[in-house]
């Protein structure tokens, strides 16, 4: 089984309070954007895991990919499967590619294995690996409540703008993001209200909380903004807490140069 997981971009991004365990409450509006990589899944005699491209440091035990497996295999006591992960999106870049590597596992387990279980009950499953990953399950347009697990589908489509990702060398971890952030909770608008505006009417009002500081941290994710929007770009952000920045463009954006160690991808949303 092959299978292609996606990423997504934060259309805005309100950390409103600290919670008591730990988390914090927060508003966005997912969005799925088709810059993918490969996962194939496959019967075995005994279960593997591998990763080509590029390489994730750590022990892959560890991997959302690995956690996937485990979490559906102790339920369902299934028979042994390889998976090999292909791995192009860049990590602690707030495109949620771990995330949707688990979801996208967890889909092909039901499918392959024929599990029956709902859209629900796998967001379910998804939501223990990792706060996004559920979204993955669903895949389409999300307001995303809570620590991002609580999900309510929106009418809402970008399939007439072009969207240009921008990653720098460095990635920024989900822990030193919100080290430095300072909960706001007194937008007069709400993410699913600015939406409903324009796009060009956006850039002021659609904010995301993690810029004020992690851009004074690293000023070089400004600049790219700021690039973005001369290059033609009718709304500019950061993409959740990682290192990625985001256009928006009426129009299919000229070629751009990448900068050694920068990653980049520009395609049409749907």
């Amino acid at each position: 089984m092959l299978l292609y997981p996606n990423c997504k971009i934060n259309l805005g991004l309100n950390v409103l309070r600290k919670r008591s365990d730990g988390y914090h409450d927060l508003e966005t509006l997912f969005y799925p954007v088709n810059a993918t990589e490969a996962i194939v899944i496959e019967p075995s005699e005994l279960f593997s895991f591998k990763v080509e491209g590029i390489a994730i440091d750590g022990d892959l035990k560890d991997n959302l990919c690995v956690k996937a497996w485990d979490l559906i295999n102790n339920r369902f006591d299934l028979p042994s499967v390889s998976i090999t992960l292909y791995k192009y999106l860049p990590m602690g870049a707030g495109l949620g590619g771990g995330s949707a590597d688990a979801a996208y596992v967890i889909k092909g387990l039901n499918q392959l294995f024929d599990l029956g279980m709902s859209e629900i009950e796998m967001a379910e499953i998804a939501a223990i690996l990792g706060s996004d990953a559920p979204f993955f399950i669903y895949n389409k347009p999300m307001i995303a409540t809570g620590r991002g697990e609580v999900l309510a589908p929106l009418d809402f489509s970008l399939s007439n703008y072009h969207v240009r990702l921008i990653k720098p060398s460095f990635g920024i971890s989900t822990k030193e993001a919100y080290s430095g952030i300072t909960p706001t909770d007194d937008n007069s608008l709400t993410i699913e209200q600015i939406v409903e505006l324009p796009v060009e009417k956006w850039q002021g009002l659609l904010k995301n909380d993690f810029e004020r500081h992690l851009f004074k941290k690293y000023p070089e994710l400004a600049q790219i903004k700021e690039e973005l929007k001369q290059q033609g770009a009718v709304y500019a952000a950061m993409s959740g807490s990682g290192s990625t920045i985001f256009g928006l463009f009426e129009e299919a954006p000229s070629s751009y140069f990448v900068k050694p160690g920068y990653w980049c991808w520009t395609g049409q949303l749907y």
